[in-house]
């Protein structure tokens, strides 16, 4: 394993109600939101901190967290949050953006209230988006678009869903 440390801060933190999320912008970084209103959808890289925990960090094989998948498939072939680093990344629609309150409005996000963000960089085409993909037969049926997510019923998908 290796010996390199590095220290990443929080830049802001998820919060939910009743309209949907908003990423809320720490003031020291709120001038790095200017221009980004631009951009239809963004990156929003977040910390998985409710499953920050040594067990966890040690975790290289999920059970077969989907009802289709092999017996064992290794963390980096999942999006679990149980992970070495647990950084989540989602690629989220902007609704709004205020620049001077540091807030930024989204619809949704796989986030939990109080969740620190790490970074946001703007969802670009040209960087972002893929045109051959292939995934593994065990997740051929999930949707093959973002939008259609919202309308997929992800609890057939997952082992142990209710």
């Amino acid at each position: 394993m290796s010996d390199e440390h590095f220290t990443v801060e929080s830049i802001g933190h998820v919060e939910a109600d009743e309209g949907g999320f908003a990423l809320v912008i720490a003031e020291p970084y709120r001038q790095a939101l200017i221009e980004l209103d631009g951009f239809s959808h963004i990156n929003v890289l977040w910390w998985c901190h409710l499953l920050d925990d040594p067990m966890f960090r040690e975790m290289t094989i999920a059970e077969r967290p989907y009802r289709d998948a092999p017996a064992a498939i290794g963390v980096f072939a999942t999006r679990s949050p149980a992970r070495p680093n647990p950084i989540g990344l989602t690629a989220v629609p902007v609704i709004s953006i205020d620049v001077t309150s540091g807030v930024v409005r989204i619809p949704y996000i796989d986030a939990e209230d109080g969740t620190p963000i790490l970074d946001i960089k703007p969802y670009h085409p040209a960087v972002d988006r893929i045109r051959n993909v292939q995934t593994p037969a065990w997740c051929a049926s999930w949707p093959e678009w973002y939008e259609d997510s919202a309308t997929f019923d992800w609890g057939s998908v997952f082992e142990n869903a209710q």
